[in-house]
């Protein structure tokens, strides 16, 4: 899935049945997910909704995986994410975070996260 706003992405996938199906493709199941699209596996994102005609929801994502991420990490194109920002977000989710680039993506498979990256990263603890 590809990104934009993560909460009215996660409404989306559970009001078309997307979010159910998923976990029933069992361990040959391949998500691939860009900046929103990677959050919503997430079990909370921390963030709240900020768009237009807001989905009836909460900070709930699908719970995928057991950690959150946040992707954009110091791009010059959104002063939010700066460490100091992604640190901020970090303090608000109750699971660990990753704060990534966008030259790194993580890798799960049978619930162990590699980190693949040839930017920078962060891993924050709850």
């Amino acid at each position: 899935m590809r990104g934009g706003d993560p909460l009215y992405l996660c409404y989306w996938m559970r009001q078309s049945g997307l979010a159910d199906l998923l976990p029933t493709l069992g361990s040959e199941m391949v998500y691939v997910g860009v900046s929103g699209g990677s959050m919503v596996v997430a079990p909370n994102f921390g963030v709240t909704y900020h768009g237009l005609n807001p989905p009836v929801g909460s900070e709930k994502g699908l719970g995928l995986v057991d950690f959150a991420m946040i992707g954009h990490l110091d791009n010059p194109d959104m002063p939010d994410y700066s460490l100091a920002g992604i640190e901020e977000w970090a303090a608000g989710v109750p699971v660990p975070a990753y704060g990534i680039d966008d030259e790194t993506a993580l890798k799960v498979v049978d619930g162990t996260v590699e980190v693949v990256s040839e930017g920078h990263w962060k891993l924050f603890a709850p």
